[in-house]
């Protein structure tokens, strides 16, 4: 029952640090643009290219 003393509280600093970066992230906007993303990997523009075999 004493690890229970280490494992919560260091639990939850890891659980802190990850809503920091999460944070952290949703400030510089890098979820700006998912559908940009999503019609990027739909297009085959580097299927185009012919192949060199």
């Amino acid at each position: 029952m004493a690890i229970l003393g280490i494992l919560i509280p260091v639990s939850l600093f890891m659980g802190g640090i990850g809503l920091v970066a999460f944070l952290w992230t949703m400030k510089s906007r890098q979820y700006e643009d998912p559908e940009g993303d999503a019609s990027r990997i739909l297009t085959r523009e580097w299927d185009d290219r012919p192949r060199q075999d």
